[in-house]
Order: C-alpha cells, then structure tokens, then sequence
C-alpha cells in the first residue's frame, strides 16, 4: 500500500540581521531586541564598516542592515551611500547616539530607510525597525513633526509653489514615515493614485526615491 506523500508546507526562509556598531553591549542588546521582538531568525555582528561589508557579502538572504556613524571606517553618513549602490533594494538604517538635524538629513541623502536613534527604548525602538523592515521610512519624531507643520505654515513657499495640494499632502505624510498603504488610507486614494503623486514629487525634487525625497524636502520647508 502506498502512503501519500508529504504535503507539509515548504519552510520559510530564515530572516537575518546585521548590526554594524562598535559598542558589544548595544549590539547585544539590538540583536535580542530583533530576535524577540520583531522575528529575526540570526544576526551577524560586526564592528566596523569594512566588517559590516564583508558580512553583508558571505550572508545571503539579509533581510536588514544597521549602521552606527561613529564606528571606525564610517566617515560621515555619506559612507552609506556606497553601501546603498551595491545593495539597492536592501532596508539599511542609521542607529546613532546622535539626533543632529544635518546628520539625520545627510543620513536620507545616502539613500538610508531610517534614522534611528539610540535614545528609543522597547517599544518606541521595535516601532521603529518595524516601520524600517516594512519598506517605509522612518525619522525621529522632532525632525518629522518640524517639517510637517511647515508644510501647513508656509503653504506658498517658492521652491514647492508647483506643487498641487493633494501632492503638499502625500508629501506630509511621507516625512512621517509613512507606508504607500497609510498614505493611501489616510488621503482616501488608491495606492496607484498615490504612487503617481509620489513619482510627480520625486521629479519635482529631483531624487529617485523615499529616503531622498525627505532629505530633500527638509531644507527647502525649513527656509523662512
């Protein structure tokens, strides 16, 4: 008699994490925050930039990269920017004892998902590498609700007069951090709708995608 063959599911594939940080115990900490918090199946540690790329190219299947700006190799966030060139669709962020406006800007610049600061604890941090590891961006709080009361405050200014008022909203909500998906929910539009006023804002600002629309948006909100 036959027996029927095995039907179980296929397994998932395993979700992995690097941390690039030259402090042993923050790393300790980011990996078990990944692990048990938010399903990461293995982290690999490194504690310089020159690490951190070497891991990220013997490990398959990375599923997000974090980046310290004051460990040894890392020169300015701009270091990033290279790293984003070879792993384009990869979530990469910043995870940085600092919160300076310049850096979380230069960090958006380089083509980072996400400037995380090591001020965040428990669930504020797990909100944050989740928003990062969904595909959306995430920036501090001081830096998002600044340039988006602009946007309300200095509705005629000069470099964003082209812009229509639907795209001023989509625009608001993309410095939030905020998903195609919440974007789309919250203006009431299809999520194509949006992806089409999300192309119109990239060209206008000159960049080609999320993290850099922030980065470039920021400065010109904050004139005046």
């Amino acid at each position: 008699m036959s027996h029927p063959a095995d039907q179980s599911a296929p397994k998932s594939p395993r979700r992995i994490a690097v941390i690039a940080d030259d402090h042993g115990m923050y790393r300790m900490g980011l990996a078990l925050t990944l692990k048990d918090r938010l399903g990461f199946d293995e982290v690999a540690e490194a504690a310089s930039l020159d690490e951190a790329l070497e891991r990220l190219g013997e490990t398959e299947g990375v599923a997000l990269a974090l980046f310290d700006l004051s460990m040894p190799g890392m020169q300015s966030a701009a270091s990033l920017a290279a790293v984003r060139e070879c792993y384009p669709d990869l979530p990469i962020a910043v995870v940085s004892g600092s919160e300076s406006r310049s850096d979380v800007l230069d960090a958006l610049a380089a083509g980072v998902n996400g400037f995380v600061p090591k001020s965040l604890v428990d669930n504020d941090l797990v909100a944050a590498l989740g928003t990062i590891v969904s595909g959306a961006i995430f920036v501090p709080a001081t830096l998002a609700t600044a340039t988006s009361a602009r946007i309300q405050a200095a509705p005629s200014e000069p470099a964003l007069d082209r812009l229509t008022p639907r795209q001023r909203d989509v625009l608001g909500l993309l410095i939030e951090g905020r998903s195609n998906k919440e974007i789309a929910r919250a203006l009431d539009l299809g999520q194509g709708t949006v992806k089409i006023h999300l192309a119109a804002l990239f060209r206008h600002l000159g960049v080609r995608n999320r993290a850099a629309a922030v980065a470039a948006a920021a400065p010109l909100l904050a004139k005046g």
